[in-house]
């Protein structure tokens, strides 16, 4: 059985020192990664700089994204910056990838917001180009949405062959492409088509198992080496809903993503979770909730 392993988003800072003393804070107090969100809109850094800063002013904390939006950056170059800060780290990043999703990010950037069949073509895609360069050696590639012509980048990542790569998925097509291709998979809501927020109708325990499923069905063989985990939205007694970039709880009652309770409860949902479906990374989605779940890390951090 895996350990558990515990991460939480962060988003911003009022200044570098006070984001490298939250990046200690989550390392002193048991966390294995601090991963930041990728958007356009919204008070929160950019997830590069915001990486990079976090591994300077720690040694042995993982730093993330949950999640790149793909469409933002060609994967030639979010290669370069990914092995580059792979490097800087000592190996400690994790790559967290998704299609990218969000409608006010397109709208407001002037970026085309295609169908979610075409985002995801593209995906698929942009993984095949960041690992053939990551490999090293001259790379060339060429699909519907990139080519690349015997192009090779130094340094390359320390983690060989490449960084773990992370996988957002709520969708059928997501979780399939998850299962083949991931290290890391986290459980989230599908997204609706028209990029206005999850569709909640997709929430609720018996949709959440039913995502375990097609995951352990697609991966064949390799479920075992896949770490499975989910985002955590909220601890402690009910709120209202998340903030417009996340799930409204509501949804996910029942499910791991809401933990109601004291730490005690709490640290047994967790175990139950683990027992039940195989769930061992949970990633703290809201600073406001360190306090409340800093005992339930303590308690059950890589037992």
């Amino acid at each position: 059985m895996r350990p558990f392993r515990f991460a939480a988003v962060l988003r911003s800072a009022a200044s570098g020192r006070e984001w490298a003393a939250k990046a200690r804070r989550l390392e002193d107090s048991g966390y294995g990664a601090l991963y930041v969100p990728d958007h356009l809109v919204g008070p929160r850094f950019a997830p590069l700089a915001a990486m990079t800063a976090a591994a300077c002013a720690t040694s042995t904390l993982r730093v993330g994204t949950l999640v790149f939006a793909n469409d933002y950056r060609h994967p030639a170059v979010l290669a370069k910056e990914a092995a580059s800060l792979d490097v800087l780290s000592d190996g400690r990043l994790e790559f967290g990838l998704g299609t990218g999703w969000m409608a006010q990010d397109y709208h407001r950037a002037g970026l085309p917001l295609d169908p979610p069949g075409t985002r995801v073509d593209r995906l698929v895609e942009a993984i095949a180009v960041m690992r053939g360069l990551w490999r090293g050696g001259p790379f060339s590639f060429a699909g519907e949405h990139y080519t690349i012509d015997a192009l090779e980048q130094e340094p390359p990542p320390v983690q060989r062959p490449g960084p773990p790569l992370l996988l957002g998925s709520g969708g059928p097509r997501m979780l399939r492409l998850a299962a083949r291709e991931a290290d890391i998979v986290n459980l989230t809501l599908r997204v609706r088509a028209d990029g206005t927020g999850p569709d909640t109708g997709d929430g609720g325990p018996d949709a959440f198992a039913r995502k375990i499923d097609i995951v352990r069905e697609a991966a064949g063989d390799r479920f075992a080496a896949i770490e499975l985990g989910t985002s955590i939205l909220q601890v402690g007694a009910p709120r209202d809903a998340a903030s417009w970039s996340a799930a409204a709880p509501a949804a996910q009652a029942g499910t791991p993503q809401i933990l109601a309770g004291g730490p005690a409860e709490m640290a047994d949902r967790l175990r139950h979770w683990r027992e039940t479906l195989g769930l061992t990374h949970f990633v703290l989605h809201h600073e406001t909730d360190l306090d409340a779940f800093a005992p339930v890390v303590a308690e059950l951090a890589a037992i």
